[in-house]
This record gives C-alpha cells, structure tokens and sequence, in this order.
C-alpha cells in the first residue's frame, strides 16, 4: 500500500495483532477501520474519544485520498472532551478518515497525541513502539 502523502510504499508493523501501515518517509501511519479502537484499551475515554470524531469542513489542510478505496478521505477533529493543552485550549487532533471506513490517518505525531490524550496505553506498549518508530522525529 502507498503513502496517501508522499505516494511511497509503507512497511507493516505488528503490535499485539494490530497491523499498522507507517510510511518511513513522512513518518506518517495507516491504521485500517476498527484498528485504532483494538489499541486503544477498553475505557469510557475511548468511547469519548471516537465519538468524538467531527468533520472540519473549515481546515486549509490539503485533503487526501485513502490508501485502499483511493477516494477522497475527510479531515476529522477528535480529541477527549474536556482534555485541554498546557496552553489551556482544547486538545484536538485533525487526522484524515475514510468515508467508506477503510481506516484514519495519522500524520508524523498525531496518534502518539491520541494515545497521551486519552492515557489510552497504560502499559506503554504502543507509545514505546512509536519511539522506536521515530526515534530521530519525536521528542519525548
């Protein structure tokens, strides 16, 4: 499967059966539909978080095809109601869905974003896969 950014092939991880699609050139990731809630641990923080997924019919980010259907997929807000940044606005991640649910995808950062949000990963598993993943891009 190419990148829906940067067209180049992804490589597939496994974590606890979960296949995530991560292109190494744009660091972003691909997680198919259904994917996101098996990493995220049983919470009501999850169920907070996915459906809180909202169209931003207002973004100026370019709009992207999805890596499977190749139809264009919409610009989705989601974040924990509530969950506000050190700078005290509300903690949204945009992030790129699929109209026909084929999967979301996450830009360099923005699912590590999710699982700190939420305290989805309580033991670490999928933060510590995404270090190693991005050793050189994200900061801790």
């Amino acid at each position: 499967m190419n990148c829906p950014v940067c067209k180049e092939p992804m490589i597939v991880l496994e974590l606890d059966e979960v296949e995530i699609d991560h292109c190494i050139s744009c660091g972003g990731i691909w997680l198919d539909g259904g994917e996101l809630e098996l990493l995220l641990e049983t919470s009501t923080e999850k169920d907070k978080l996915l459906t809180s997924f909202q169209i931003d019919k207002d973004t100026k980010e370019k709009a992207r095809d999805c890596p499977i259907c190749l139809k264009r997929m919409d610009k989705v807000l989601g974040g924990i109601p509530d969950c506000r940044s050190s700078a005290g606005r509300d903690n949204k991640v945009l992030m790129d869905k699929c109209r026909q649910n084929d999967g979301i995808w996450f830009d360099l950062g923005e699912l590590e974003q999710i699982i700190k949000m939420g305290s989805f990963d309580k033991g670490n598993k999928v933060l510590n896969l995404l270090k190693d993943m991005f050793k050189s891009r994200i900061k801790n």
